[in-house]
């Protein structure tokens, strides 16, 4: 049986995988601003050496870090509102989930940027008389960003792959405006066909900028 690809009927489509392109990329850059203020409050954190502060924020990094992301969708939109009694609508659950998943590994990339730093920088910001605030300020966080912003990077392109699982909540991004064009047409190769390449479209780009700009750090040392 020989199967003969059509693209043509998903021009009549267009606006409705564009509406999933937009929403896509609203969640995407919402909860990476979102996971960059939580894991910089929790990588900060995680620079304490009292274990009252540590232990607590230790189990929230390995939380989500050790457990599948679709796992956490799924317990956050069916299992929370049970614990809450309320009902969480799924953009909030998609939201509050992919921010904090993403915040665990920007807190380990905030606490590994700054903890990579020579002792020596920090001897020299204490000889100076600068206060930890002042020495992290001008001497520690300058030079460790230029560190974080490579794996920051990496991590902020798979947040938009990571997206793609909200649409098993029916939210309605990129994927799930996909999956009911199928259900429309009856056309899956087509349809995800068009949907990967959209992503591709996306993503491809930034993976580009990304190690241009890796490069460009290396010969900057």
């Amino acid at each position: 049986m020989v199967y003969h690809w059509d693209f043509y009927f998903l021009q009549r489509y267009i606006p409705l995988l564009w509406k999933g392109v937009l929403i896509t990329l609203a969640y995407t850059v919402g909860t990476i601003f979102l996971g960059l203020l939580i894991g910089l409050v929790v990588g900060m954190g995680r620079l304490s050496r009292s274990k009252l502060v540590n232990i607590p924020l230790v189990a929230f990094i390995e939380a989500f870090r050790c457990t599948p992301l679709l796992v956490q969708i799924v317990w956050f939109y069916y299992a929370l509102p049970v614990l809450l009694g309320i009902q969480i609508p799924a953009t909030a659950a998609a939201v509050l989930t992919l921010s904090l998943y993403t915040a665990a590994f920007y807190a380990e990339i905030f606490r590994g940027g700054i903890v990579s730093i020579e002792q020596g920088q920090w001897d020299a910001g204490r000889a100076l008389g600068l206060a930890r605030w002042h020495m992290m300020r001008k001497v520690i966080l300058p030079q460790a960003i230029r560190r974080m912003i490579p794996p920051f990077v990496n991590q902020s392109i798979t947040q938009l792959k990571n997206t793609s699982l909200v649409s098993t909540i029916a939210v309605p991004d990129l994927l799930y405006q996909g999956t009911l064009i199928t259900a429309d047409t009856y056309r899956p190769l087509e349809v995800y066909t068009v949907v990967a390449l959209i992503y591709f479209a996306m993503l491809f780009p930034s993976t580009l900028l990304a190690q241009a700009y890796e490069r460009h750090l290396a010969k900057g040392k």
